[in-house]
């Protein structure tokens, strides 16, 4: 039996029976949001049900995911999620706050978040009895498709961007995907992406148009809101959390919003954390509508050395606007400089992030600076992605290493 019963447009309304729509809103194209059966969850499970199993992946959630157990216990299918959550006092101190945590997604089996999307798609794909699924990505996305499928053995064909960092695509090569490298940007590849899927009959894995990439990444809500009920500090149970999260296409925030959303519903949660969307300067689409006061998308030319984060159309932006805007949040827009700073910042205290993940935490700073947050309040970065991903923006954030004669002469003049 499903533990979903519908779907239901983000914009019009409109709800479809399942079945009825696979992708978006027939009516209007709009993200489709999946309508989970609360009644019966409520019946057959409680938190200490969902919480008190031993698998450390995001299947420990599966009572609240609209797709079956995919099977293989030992696959790095079922490694990922439960990421580490790490207390970041030395960096809480220099910015002058009190509490920092930050959760650390490289952590993930193809070192990014998107691997909970993929997770989750390739369950549906082999539900549906898929044969390929599609996906376009600037890397991350179609590596955790390309992992996720290979754990399992299923096909996946990858679009990138021709731009897309060396080690993003040596990850879908390695995992044996078949990668199409296309000369054009991120969206260019999505559109491209869409009509094959609908020539050929594929499964499309895209973010924000396939439903279901939203119910994997929204996980990490989940993860977030059993942390909170063990970690945080007792006198912190009556305050707001804030969450800050690097947004491109918007499908990460909205995931994320739509899983708090989930255990509000079900009488689980007492209290929403603030989101914080944070965009590079460079691809600002969804935070120009955001402070516009309304949530017409406009495109932008994004010109931004966070790979991740740059879209020009956010396929997921009206419901990324939604996430700040109706948990109290805000969107902030830091500089390619200023998100460059923040990767050495972070490594300080033992966090190798890809430009993407400094972004969040690029955010943060800036929230503090233009008062958006007060030192007291509890705040929880989400890194989305390791660094290894993109060594060559790593290395325009550091010094060059020092190069010496191999004496202990030389090594002294270096040192003094």
């Amino acid at each position: 039996m499903n533990k979903y019963i519908g779907f239901k447009c983000s914009l019009c309304g409109e709800e479809y029976q399942p079945g009825q729509v696979e992708y978006s809103c027939p009516v209007d194209g709009g993200n489709l949001d999946v309508i989970l059966d609360l009644d019966r969850i409520r019946k057959e499970f409680s938190p200490d049900t969902v919480i008190s199993t031993q698998d450390q992946s995001l299947w420990r959630y599966l009572p609240l995911l609209p797709v079956d157990d995919p099977g293989g216990i030992a696959t790095p299918l079922r490694a990922a999620g439960m990421t580490p959550v790490f207390s970041l006092d030395r960096l809480a101190r220099h910015i002058g706050i009190n509490r920092l945590w930050l959760k650390d997604e490289s952590r993930n089996p193809t070192a990014s978040f998107k691997d909970r999307a993929s997770a989750v798609v390739v369950a549906r794909a082999r539900q549906e009895d898929a044969k390929i699924v599609v996906t376009a990505s600037t890397g991350n996305a179609g590596a955790a498709l390309a992992g996720m499928a290979a754990a399992v053995g299923q096909e996946a064909v990858i679009f990138a961007p021709r731009t897309a960092p060396a080690a993003k695509v040596a990850q879908l090569l390695v995992f044996g995907a078949k990668v199409i490298l296309v000369d054009g940007n991120y969206d260019q590849a999505f559109d491209l992406s869409t009509q094959a899927a609908e020539e050929f009959g594929w499964y499309c894995r895209n973010t924000g148009y396939n439903p279901f990439t939203a119910e994997g990444k929204k996980t990490a809500a989940y993860e977030i809101w059993e942390w909170m009920s063990t970690s945080l500090h007792p006198q912190s149970n009556s305050e707001l959390l804030n969450i800050f999260v690097s947004v491109g296409d918007g499908n990460i925030i909205s995931g994320i919003h739509k899983g708090f959303k989930d255990l509000l519903a079900l009488g689980w949660l007492e209290h929403m954390p603030r989101l914080f969307g944070v965009q590079a300067q460079g691809s600002a689409a969804i935070a120009n509508a955001f402070f516009a006061g309304d949530e017409r998308i406009i495109p932008v030319s994004a010109q931004t050395l966070a790979d991740s984060i740059s879209v020009d159309l956010p396929r997921d932006g009206v419901r990324a606007v939604r996430a700040a805007r109706q948990t109290g949040g805000q969107y902030i827009l830091v500089s390619d400089q200023e998100i460059l700073d923040s990767i050495p910042v972070l490594g300080a205290s033992g966090i190798f992030a890809e430009p993407a993940g400094a972004t969040a935490y690029a955010g943060l700073v800036k929230a503090l600076q233009q008062g958006l947050i007060q030192p007291h309040e509890p705040v929880l970065v989400l890194n989305t992605g390791s660094g290894l991903k993109d060594v060559r923006a790593a290395m325009q954030a550091v010094p060059e290493a020092l190069v010496i004669e191999p004496t202990l002469q030389a090594l002294k003049r270096v040192l003094q």
